[in-house]
């Protein structure tokens, strides 16, 4: 009999507030170039301010979520995005704009520390980082049917603050601080797993998501410089793009692991990287709307199984962080790389770089998937002479890691246990069990 799961929604919430940021990162860096008149470059660069600070924050507090506690650390990094981008939304100043977005990095990379921490203890992670996309798309996609008619520089800044503020209360159902590891076993010495397999991840992810965020940052001026199209135009096409990517991240649920984790990974990013081409090289609305949908449909599905595989390296969550980190250097750079690259070569050329890049950095990243997909057994299910026929069944299934013997490991010797030798009665010495008879009776 399964325990029935139980939905983890302070986290599915925590895992919105920090990742909505990045996801709006292209009317934000818009509205700072037409509300301050910043070049594209400077906003760019504010942009990958914002989203440095972020991935700061989560290199310094990957190891320190169970120590300084879950709920202490959420609530910090809750206030500071709402200071931070708050106070960045109500000024015109230039360099307090620029000290705001900072602030508020910090703190958003602060929660999605704290929620990637603890998404990596669930039973599940990868059903728990599917429904924190599928929150944080919807929200997102809300925010980009809103915010075009709409005027003002701080729209989208001021959206990120008031969801801090909204997620706030569900933080008293985070755990405090523990006196020591989660997790027993193996797993809970300090030194960190997978070493290799994590820094070959950590840095795929970095150049995965510079390539991402790269077309994410100037998508907008592709839309309204190359495609000609207006910016309310622009702003339903990504609402409907992240809409799409709704169903991609419904489809990733419902898919789990039974496909494991390398063929969504690999064949997904080259699917992605051909998206990226199209939207780049985009002159219409056809082509414009046609890349960004396909795009956003298969990114979170991606994402969502990369986090999983992250997660999966160390359950105490300390490379789901790093990784996470890694990802937002990327996520950092991406605007100002987009930047530099559409106006030194135009955005087509921008695109079918990227995409070569993307199908390079496919192979180490499937390389990990395939290399660890099976090292999860399933629990139960390992033989008494050894574990590696139950690995056949634990390679299809989203099984926790640290719950029973890795594959690979030597197998556990039979000993026999010498009874006391005391002869055993024989057959005839005992009679039929009779409900009429009184004890002692013949």
């Amino acid at each position: 009999m399964f325990a029935p799961r139980t939905t983890p929604w302070p986290l599915v919430a925590l895992f919105t507030a920090g990742y909505l940021a990045p996801y709006l990162l292209p009317t934000t860096v818009g509205r700072l170039e037409r509300g301050l008149g910043l070049s594209a470059t400077q906003a760019g660069a504010v942009g990958s301010a914002l989203l440095l600070s972020s991935a700061t924050a989560g290199f310094l507090l990957a190891s320190r979520v169970e120590r300084t506690g879950a709920r202490t650390l959420a609530r910090l990094g809750l206030l500071l995005a709402a200071v931070g981008y708050g106070a960045a939304a109500l000024t015109t100043a230039v360099p307090a704009v620029v000290a705001g977005a900072v602030i508020g990095g910090v703190g958003s990379g602060t929660a999605t520390t704290v929620a990637a921490t603890r998404i990596a203890a669930e039973r599940d992670p990868h059903r728990a980082s599917t429904l924190g996309l599928l929150s944080v798309s919807a929200l997102a996609g809300v925010v980009y049917l809103t915010v075009p008619h709409l005027p003002g520089h701080g729209l989208t800044l001021a959206a990120i603050a008031l969801t801090a503020l909204a997620v706030w209360p569900l933080t008293s159902r985070l755990p405090g601080r523990t006196a020591g590891p989660r997790v027993a076993g193996p797993e809970a010495t300090t030194r960190l797993p997978h070493r290799r397999s994590g820094a070959v991840l950590a840095g795929a992810m970095l150049l995965w998501s510079l390539a991402q965020n790269a077309l994410w940052g100037v998508s907008g001026r592709i839309g309204v410089g190359q495609a000609n199209l207006s910016e309310p135009t622009v702003g339903v096409v990504f609402a409907v793009a992240l809409g799409a990517g709704l169903l991609g991240v419904l489809g990733a649920g419902a898919l789990g692991a039974r496909m494991g984790r390398a063929l969504p990974i690999g064949g997904g990013t080259v699917l992605i990287a051909g998206c990226i081409a199209l939207s780049a090289s985009a002159t219409g609305l056809g082509s414009f709307a046609a890349g960004e949908i396909a795009w956003n449909t298969f990114y979170p599905v991606v994402l969502s199984y990369l986090i999983g595989l992250a997660a999966s390296l160390d359950p105490r969550g300390r490379w789901a962080v790093l990784v996470g980190s890694a990802s937002s250097l990327g996520t950092a750079a991406g605007p100002l790389t987009g930047s530099v690259l559409s106006a030194q070569a135009g955005f087509p050329v921008m695109g079918a770089v990227l995409g070569a890049g993307l199908l390079v950095v496919a192979l180490p990243m499937t390389a990990v998937a395939l290399h660890t997909g099976g090292r999860p057994l399933l629990p139960g299910a390992v033989r008494r002479r050894g574990g590696h026929p139950a690995a056949v069944v634990a390679a299809a299934t989203a099984t926790p890691a640290g719950l029973v013997p890795e594959v690979g490991a030597p197998e556990q010797p039979v000993i026999e246990i010498p009874l006391d030798g005391t002869p055993s009665a024989a057959r005839g010495a005992y009679d039929t069990a009779a409900a009429t008879r009184a004890p002692g009776s013949p």
